[in-house]
């Protein structure tokens, strides 16, 4: 996608809803690419999107949804890593602290919502958040130390639904609890651990696949995630597509 045009990208993303009237303002999102290197192969978890959403429709997709700021507010067992806070903040309409934390924070709640793995460490935790009354009943204070961020994107002009997604990576062995029915939204209709390239080869929307090429890459050189990594920032930029770092 790199270097196309936005009528290349159109004829790429044929299958998802297209807006044709205003731009929309892209919102706040965020997505975790959670990876098991338990076995040979790093396995990555991928989820198909309900056939009935308007916003990739029956595609394979790593969980995340939409950012609520009041999330920055919920009580932590650890911080972002100084370094990936300093990637959160910078580039394109720099966001503050709590802007950051609330991203990186969607992350873990999606995951939960809708895989029902809760990353944090076990122990007493308490919030009065509804969103996060799961983490209070299983006992798993939410910590955002595990999670490196990995790629940015921002859905181009035309489409139904725009976001300002950060993709966001942590390992299996950061999840302190597996609800074994998945988790409470059900907008992920089969969920599935997938070697990285098999990833790639399946169902997904068109910048899925591009961020999965990305982290191979980097998992070439820099097996662990070491903090501070740089982050590639995907968007259109006067009618194409292009890969920028952060």
């Amino acid at each position: 996608m790199e270097g196309m045009t936005k009528a290349d990208v159109d004829k790429l993303d044929k299958g998802l809803a297209v807006h044709g009237g205003r731009p929309l303002r892209p919102r706040d999102a965020a997505t975790l690419i959670l990876l098991d290197r338990r076995a040979s192969d790093v396995l990555v978890l991928m989820g198909r999107r309900h056939a009935g959403h308007a916003f990739m429709p029956g595609k394979f997709v790593f969980p995340g949804g939409r950012t609520d700021p009041a999330d920055s507010r919920v009580p932590v067992a650890a911080p972002l890593h100084p370094e990936e806070e300093a990637r959160l903040v910078s580039g394109p309409g720099r966001a503050s602290a709590a802007r950051a934390r609330a991203i990186a924070m969607s992350a873990i709640r999606e995951t939960y919502e809708e895989a029902g793995l809760l990353i944090g460490r076990k122990g007493p935790f308490a919030t009065a958040k509804r969103d996060w009354q799961g983490f209070v009943e299983h006992g798993v204070a939410p910590s955002l130390d595990a999670l490196r961020f990995i790629a940015r994107a921002i859905t181009p002009p035309n489409r139904v639904r725009r976001f300002d997604t950060r993709f966001f990576s942590a390992w299996r062995e950061d999840v302190a609890v597996e609800l074994p029915d998945g988790g409470p939204t059900n907008e992920l209709e089969e969920l599935v651990w997938l070697p990285l390239g098999d990833a790639r080869k399946a169902d997904t929307p068109d910048i899925t696949r591009m961020i999965l090429e990305e982290l191979e890459r980097r998992l070439a050189h820099d097996p662990l995630l070491r903090p501070g990594g740089a982050v590639p920032f995907f968007r259109l930029i006067r009618n194409r597509f292009v890969r920028e770092v952060l």
